[in-house]
């Protein structure tokens, strides 16, 4: 079964800047904005829009400590995203057997030339 595509997930994902975050909360576990923007040639207002837009495509949740908001990502919300990618890469990886099929059967009825 092929899972449903969500846009809004692929348009939080299509952004650089908010990979690097998502692979910097993966590997460090949560993060701030202010944490973040360290690691980031971006100010940390930008790096709270991001978070802002991972959160809404829920791949990342707000978990606030005193004065402090850190962000975790939602490993059930990145799992879909990775299934949906691996869906859209085996549909594409068909697509191209298939060409490569058409390719080979045409490249066959050519006449061979010396």
């Amino acid at each position: 079964m092929t899972p449903t595509i969500d846009d809004r997930l692929w348009a939080a994902i299509g952004d650089p800047t908010r990979r690097r975050l998502l692979d910097l909360l993966l590997v460090d576990g949560s993060g701030t904005a202010t944490s973040l923007s360290v690691l980031l040639p971006v100010t940390r207002q930008a790096v709270a829009k991001h978070l802002g837009v991972l959160e809404r495509a829920e791949l990342v949740v707000p978990r606030k400590h005193g004065r402090e908001v850190h962000y975790v990502v939602n490993e059930a919300q990145f799992s879909r995203a990775v299934e949906q990618l691996a869906s859209v890469g085996a549909a594409w990886d068909a697509r191209l057997r298939r060409i490569k099929t058409i390719a080979e059967s045409i490249q066959a009825l050519r006449p061979k030339t010396e």
